[in-house]
């Protein structure tokens, strides 16, 4: 990370961001999103246009940064970029009066052209992004921004900073899709000319559909939850998209929208009568009363409060709502409902609430404050869709408590976890079909639970206030989406610096506890058979080389004191003399040698031990004039003699055998030791060593010593000193054999 610290470039293109613009949820998302991603990693720019209704509090803080001209068929019109950093995110509002200075944002005869505009003014201003800034990602939601990614791909594909930018389009709802005009493809986008886009534009016999575009063009799909992505596949909600979205499936995902957990906060939230929290529900009492209070509802606490804080249409449930309000009001539960909508089911509320005094509330206006004390003050919420591709009301209603009763479709399936009279798990309340009978008994399960059971209700609430709806866990998703059509850029955390200190002490601590095992290894098979032998040597030869030259005096002298204790115990000294294995080790390996008990017949062979140790020195002193050398020698000379005497326990011949063996090995070892040494007397003696570590190194791992004694002599001779050491290692053999034979008849 620390080499690599860039971070991935995301322009974020909405009609509405909270708190500039909104309408509804794509304008919570986009005033969320971005933020979280922020903190996931990214860099992000989002994009809106600038709305005669944002507020002069916001335009005030504008900073113009740049002015162009955007071609829209045969027109150029002005765009100017206005920036504001807003809760740490940059903000970019794209300018132009004609087309955005109005009094709400949709709603038009010219929409096409305005958000044609707006599409085209995207891709065009990823040239003028303020500091430099270049885009991997563009993400485009919802119809609005769709032609996007169409104009990307068709009109700047070939400039060098367009040609890495991936495209992501989300549907925040598909039944919004910007069908107008074919009119509109070449007098406003200039398309109609380009085959392949009229043809992935066209959706009727004099219609284009902005949505079908982004589908067609887009590198990656999103939408808002998991359920509602296989559900827009189907020809019942697909909304004539389907079979786009089948096509294309394999790149669509549905993602979960979050909520602004710090909004929505029962402990801190000031629009409500009393601030409580998970482990202290005592305020949601309060919130309860005063809300019922404010609405002209009895004032009672052993009656359930359900609410509908909506949109007053069809989408919403509204059909099964006035179907099943009779049963229920008249049945002991209290409903409040806040929204405006369309004119029949106004009226109908207002019906009831006349019917229904005390027992029913109808508030047909927008006030985003009450909705948020009926949040906090309900018992339940009632979200009974026709459709749903996320839902945030369901998600916020738990935040403070307020248990769910949802039909089982897109993000209400997602999100609510039904309530198992079985198990006590459960967030809500959920009913499959979209029946009025089916959501009166979903209402009913709740009431039942909350008059009948209130422990179990109570942990039922501790439940959904327990869930995590936090923007991160999108966020994250989101993120590991734009790593995968970027896996260049390197993935970025916010804990970056303190990673590498942790990482950075924990491989000292298992060094140690890698290397004990190692050496044990190598300690074991000495000790079990002396086959093992040459290939220790073998493989220690080239950490000798490697290693450095003080190293090897404290092992020559960790020899000598042990030589007047018994051959098993010079074996761990032996491995002392290894660079490989730490002083901790080598300590280690000593005291273990020195708590072994000698064996019997070892102690009488070393008698026979001074006699061929000072004819091997000897001999090696004069081959060599080396000191070192020769205690080197005589060390490898000891092992010889304790292997061999040990093998005289049973017959002579098989005594002599093993001897020749051990006398094999021990020159196997002289050549390897005879490397460092020859290293520290004289440079002169550097190409005999070299020839004896290449030896060492064309020796084959097999049981038979003489082939390797055979590949060690024949590597010997093109040198010019080597002549003698052949002479010179075979004479300590002779002896050594009729040493074995002496202590034979000596027994």
């Amino acid at each position: 990370m620390s080499d690599n610290p860039r971070k991935m470039n995301v322009v974020f293109a909405s009609a509405e961001a909270a708190p500039f613009v909104k309408t509804g949820g794509l304008g919570d998302v986009a005033g969320s999103l971005p933020a979280a991603l922020q903190k996931a990693g990214a860099n992000v720019i989002v994009m809106v246009p600038l709305y005669g209704t944002i507020s002069d509090e916001y335009k005030s803080k504008m900073e113009h940064v740049t002015e162009f001209y955007v071609s829209l068929g045969w027109r150029n019109e002005y765009c100017g970029l206005e920036r504001l950093i807003h809760n740490g995110v940059t903000y970019l509002f794209v300018d132009n009066k004609r087309y955005f200075d109005r009094d709400y944002p949709y709603g038009f005869f010219d929409d096409g052209e305005r958000f044609a505009f707006f599409s085209k003014a995207i891709t065009e201003s990823l040239q003028y992004l303020p500091d430099g800034f270049k885009p991997d990602i563009l993400h485009c939601n919802d119809w609005h921004t769709a032609l996007a990614p169409v104009f990307l791909r068709e009109f700047y594909q070939g400039m060098p900073l367009y040609e890495n930018v991936s495209t992501i389009f989300s549907i925040h709802n598909i039944a919004f899709q910007g069908q107008f005009s074919a009119k509109v493809l070449e007098d406003i986008c200039g398309l109609a000319h380009i085959p392949a886009a009229a043809y992935q534009l066209t959706c009727g016999h004099d219609a284009i559909n902005f949505m079908q575009g982004a589908l067609n063009y887009s590198d990656a799909i999103t939408t808002v939850s998991p359920t509602y992505a296989g559900e827009i596949q189907t020809p019942a909600c697909g909304e004539h998209l389907d079979g786009v979205l089948r096509r294309r499936r394999e790149a669509l995902q549905g993602i979960v929208n979050g909520i602004d957990t710090d909004h929505f906060n029962p402990e801190t939230d000031p629009a409500i009568a009393q601030n409580f929290s998970v482990d202290d529900r005592s305020g949601k009492a309060v919130c309860k009363a005063k809300l019922q209070e404010e609405l002209g509802l009895t004032v009672r606490d052993d009656q359930p409060l359900m609410t509908m804080v909506t949109r007053l249409t069809r989408q919403k449930g509204m059909d099964l709502v006035t179907y099943a309000l009779d049963r229920i009001l008249s049945n002991g539960v209290q409903v409040a409902v806040l929204g405006t909508g369309d004119y029949e089911y106004e009226n109908a509320l207002r019906y009831f609430a006349s019917k229904y005094p005390g027992q029913m509330s109808a508030r047909i206006q927008f006030d985003p404050a009450l909705s948020q004390r009926m949040y906090a003050g309900s018992d339940m919420f009632l979200m009974p869709s026709l459709f749903e591709p996320c839902g945030l009301s369901q998600m916020i209603a738990m935040r403070y408590g307020t248990l769910p009763v949802v039909r089982e479709t897109g993000g209400l399936k997602d999100t609510v976890i039904p309530y198992n009279y079985e198990t006590g798990e459960g967030t809500g309340f959920s009913f499959a079909n979209f029946n009025g009978e089916e959501m009166g008994d979903a209402v009913f399960r709740g009431a039942r639970l909350f008059w009948d059971n209130h422990d179990a209700w109570n942990n039922v609430v501790t439940q959904a206030m327990n869930q995590d709806f936090s923007w991160t866990r999108s966020a994250s998703k989101y993120m590991d989406l734009y790593r995968w059509m970027h896996p260049e850029v390197p993935m970025w955390v916010p804990e970056v610096e303190e990673k590498p200190e942790e990482k950075a002490e924990e491989p000292k601590a298992e060094e140690a506890a890698v290397e004990q095992p190692k050496a044990e290894e190598v300690k074991a098979p000495e000790a079990e058979a002396p086959a093992a032998k040459p290939a220790a040597a073998k493989k220690a030869a080239p950490r000798k080389t490697a290693a450095k030259k003080p190293a090897a005096k404290p092992a020559a002298k960790a020899v000598e004191p042990a030589k007047e204790e018994a051959p098993a115990a010079k074996k761990p000294a032996t491995k002392a003399a290894k660079p490989a294995v730490k002083k901790a080790v080598a300590k280690t390996a000593a005291k273990a040698a020195a708590e072994t008990p000698a064996k019997p017949v070892a102690a009488k062979a070393t008698a026979a031990k001074p006699a061929a140790t000072k004819a091997a020195a000897a001999k090696t002193t004069a081959t060599k004039a080396t000191a070192s050398k020769a205690a080197t020698e005589t060390k490898t000379a000891t092992k010889a003699t304790a292997a061999k005497a040990t093998a005289a326990k049973t017959t002579a011949t098989k005594a002599a055998t093993v001897t020749k063996t051990a006398a094999a090995k021990a020159t196997t070892v002289k050549a390897t030791a005879a490397k460092s040494a020859a290293e520290e007397a004289a440079p002169a003696a550097k190409p005999a060593t070299k020839a004896k570590v290449k030896a060492e190194e064309s020796k084959a791992p097999t049981s038979s010593v003489k082939t390797a004694t055979a590949a060690t002599r024949a590597s010997a001779k093109p040198e010019a000193k080597p002549t003698a050491t052949p002479a010179a290692e075979k004479k300590p053999a002779a002896k050594t054999v009729s040493a074995a034979r002496k202590t034979q008849k000596r027994r």
